[in-house]
């Protein structure tokens, strides 16, 4: 077997060179509180730490071409964790927000966000939106936020939705299929992701686009968010450029 480039600029030519970029990629960063375990931190402090992981991987795939990069940010179920470390989370989010922004216009990335984010706290909410609308022009890689999400709350407000339009006249039941459920979702104007990568080696989806990922690559690895560096991105996309996606297809006889 071949062995891969180590370096990051090797890495970077040896995607070029096939070719085969995914448009979309999500990142479950799973792994801060274990990472802040290991070294006797507190798990605000692995937090903190997965911040710089995702600064880190923006650049990179903004530099890369990438067109969408969505991170798992907050899930609905991560408000049963402690209060204090749910508002250490939230305070994190509206500070990096407000620190970053700058950054987010100097490279002509569009944030936008997923998930209920009504609910969020009121300031760290009005940090996030006056970013959105900010950064609304920018043309470069579009970063979706997925913030208080679930993936079943999310296919159940579209089948309400869907319920109430039908009741309206509005659709048929018989117009219904998947393109028409896709355009009730709230990721209606995003690409299903190409790749989906965990961090930390746990192997679920643990409620996240689970509609959208239904023919995703998945790539898993045991390494921790806030260790996930920029050499380990480019080897997950490397590894989505050697698979064969056929979506319940089979190969083709050659």
């Amino acid at each position: 077997m071949t062995k891969r480039p180590a370096t990051t600029s090797d890495l970077k030519q040896a995607i070029i060179s096939k070719g085969k970029m995914p448009i979309h990629v999500a990142i479950i960063m799973d792994g801060n509180g274990r990472w802040a375990q290991k070294r006797g931190l507190p798990r605000t402090a692995g937090h903190r730490a997965g911040v710089k992981a995702v600064k880190r991987i923006v650049r990179l795939a903004g530099d890369i071409g990438l067109k969408y990069l969505t991170l798992f940010t907050f899930s609905t179920e991560n408000w049963n964790r402690p209060k204090s470390e749910v508002s250490a989370l939230m305070k994190l989010l509206g500070d990096t927000t407000r620190r970053e922004l700058a950054e987010l216009l100097e490279n002509n990335v569009r944030l936008i966000a997923t998930g209920n984010i009504d609910k969020l706290p009121d300031l760290r909410r009005e940090i996030l939106l006056d970013a959105i609308e900010r950064t609304t022009a920018n043309t470069g890689l579009v970063l979706n936020l997925a913030l208080n999400y679930s993936g079943r709350n999310e296919i159940i407000q579209a089948v309400k939705a869907i319920s109430i339009d039908i009741a309206a006249g509005k659709i048929q039941p018989n117009q219904i299929d998947d393109a028409l459920f896709a355009t009730y979702l709230q990721t209606c104007d995003l690409p299903e992701p190409d790749l989906l990568i965990r961090t930390s080696g746990e192997m679920r989806i643990s409620n996240f686009f689970l509609w959208q990922t239904a023919y995703t690559e998945l790539y898993v690895t045991d390494i921790l968010w806030p260790d996930f560096s920029e050499n380990d991105f480019l080897e997950a996309i490397l590894d989505f450029q050697g698979r064969e996606r056929r979506f319940g297809k089979i190969s083709p006889v050659t």
